[in-house]
């Protein structure tokens, strides 16, 4: 049982990752291909402190994976499974999207970071 509930704190841990306003929008901004840090900020609108921080805890998190190319960084998603989970998450919402627009149990929480 033990390694069930490790199990499900790990995945929750994961969830509240990924349920990040500003980090998702950063994975999303990765999507097509790799970015470098100036060209994630024009993308998701964050400032250049946040957007370095919520890289740098989606590196650690090994969800995105960083290139030096001379003196730029570019990221990228880390392989095909954060791909797959941002699909998964539009198929799903592509179902369920009205529930969730209404449910009073949940809120959107903090606004996205301006500039």
């Amino acid at each position: 049982m033990l390694d069930t509930r490790v199990h499900l704190g790990l995945k929750a841990k994961l969830f509240r990752g990924l349920g990040d306003r500003s980090r998702l929008l950063v994975l999303e901004s990765l999507k097509d291909g790799p970015r470098c840090v100036s060209d994630i900020i024009a993308a998701t609108g964050l400032s250049q402190p946040n957007t370095s921080a919520h890289l740098a805890c989606l590196r650690d998190c090994g969800l995105v994976e960083r290139e030096q190319r001379g003196r730029y960084a570019y990221y990228r998603l880390a392989g095909t499974h954060v791909a797959q989970i941002l699909a998964e998450a539009e198929r799903l919402l592509d179902a369920v999207s009205a529930l969730v627009d209404e449910c009073p149990r949940y809120t959107e929480g903090e606004e996205l970071e301006e500039g």
